[in-house]
């Protein structure tokens, strides 16, 4: 089986995160500058099979667009005409980096540490994951 990506897309940074093969756990993976995901994400998939994508999707509380789903659609687009084989699914991002700042706190995670926001792009991105493959049984 291919993996599948979690993207936490970001008008600066972008956190990723995969499956492992068999698509059973999500793991954080990198944070990358956003000005390099496309380069990063065509390397990447060469060297593993990845079978599809899973966006974050910015929605406000009431369901409606937020300042940032036109950054995501035009994202979104870009990656179907590199990508025009792979599979592309979103989940609502809602509080996602609250919960991986949750997580950090959780795991004992430094204050310092904390403020590297590239830790928290990558959770979140592997928070999206997983409530992906759980919705997905």
């Amino acid at each position: 089986m291919a993996r599948i990506m979690g993207i936490d897309y970001g008008g600066k940074r972008t956190g990723l995160a995969v499956t492992d093969p068999l698509q059973i756990i999500a793991t954080a993976l990198e944070t990358v500058p956003t000005a390099q995901l496309m380069d990063y994400l065509k390397k990447y998939c060469q060297k593993e099979e990845v079978e599809a994508f899973v966006i974050g999707h910015p929605l406000s509380l009431d369901g409606s667009d937020t300042h940032a789903s036109p950054l995501v659609r035009d994202f979104t687009e870009k990656l179907k005409k590199e990508f025009p084989d792979k599979e592309i699914h979103f989940v609502d991002e809602a509080y996602t980096s609250k919960m991986a700042m949750r997580s950090l706190i959780d795991s004992g995670v430094k204050k310092k540490d904390r403020r590297q926001k590239g830790s928290l792009d990558k959770i979140a991105a592997t928070i999206i994951l997983q409530e992906f493959m759980e919705e997905r049984g």
